[in-house]
């Protein structure tokens, strides 16, 4: 059993996705790692990549987020997604996609989106094989003094060179990493639009 934490919506219980390839994160680690970004979440636009049930984006709305994206390419995670997000009242704050996490960021940043806050809970085998941050970075997907939190196994060694490691906490097999976007990483500059949130059509499409 999941649940939300705290905030808005503390004490819902969220549905599990039914495959075990998919690793909900416990309260333990979602606690720890959301007493240190929570200063940084009131009124944000966030990213939850990889999202598995979802429970990470939605404690990130229950805690003051203005808009979550969803995004994960494995559908029967988009299904739980979406009836998390309902269970939660939360249809009118989420944007859903059924994507390749490379696809959507590149799908993102041809709209103008970028965020304040991201979550990447990949799995442990793809940052052996892949680099998440990279297209991230080379998008312009993170804003100025952004902040994007990388969870993953202890003994799994992601690349960390595209952002600024701000800090790392290790919870028994799983570790966090906080990257900051020090401004300082090469990104193409973003074009000025309005807040990412107003071009974001709920359940996954583009306005």
């Amino acid at each position: 059993m999941i649940r939300i934490i705290s905030g808005l919506y503390k004490g819902r219980r969220l549905k599990l996705v039914p495959s075990p390839a998919v690793r909900p994160m416990q309260d333990k680690v979602k606690g720890a790692l959301f007493n240190i970004v929570q200063d940084r979440l009131k009124g944000s636009v966030c990213l939850d990549g990889f999202s598995g049930t979802g429970s990470v984006g939605l404690e990130a709305l229950s805690r003051g987020a203005a808009t979550v994206v969803f995004v994960d390419e494995f559908y029967p995670s988009i299904k739980v997604i979406r009836a998390n997000v309902a269970k939660c009242g939360a249809e009118d704050k989420a944007v859903v996609l059924h994507r390749e996490f490379n696809r959507a960021v590149i799908d993102l940043a041809k709209k103008g989106v970028a965020f304040d806050v991201i979550f990447l809970d990949p799995p442990y085998t793809l940052l052996e094989e892949r680099n998440p941050l990279r297209v991230i970075r080379k998008r312009g997907a993170l804003k100025p003094g952004g902040l994007v939190v990388l969870r993953h196994y202890y003994r799994v060694k992601p690349k960390t060179g595209d952002f600024a490691l701000e800090r790392r906490v290790s919870l028994g097999d799983d570790v966090l990493l906080f990257f900051v976007n020090s401004g300082m990483e090469g990104q193409a500059p973003k074009p000025t639009k309005a807040a990412p949130h107003t071009r974001l059509a709920r359940g996954g499409s583009f306005l």
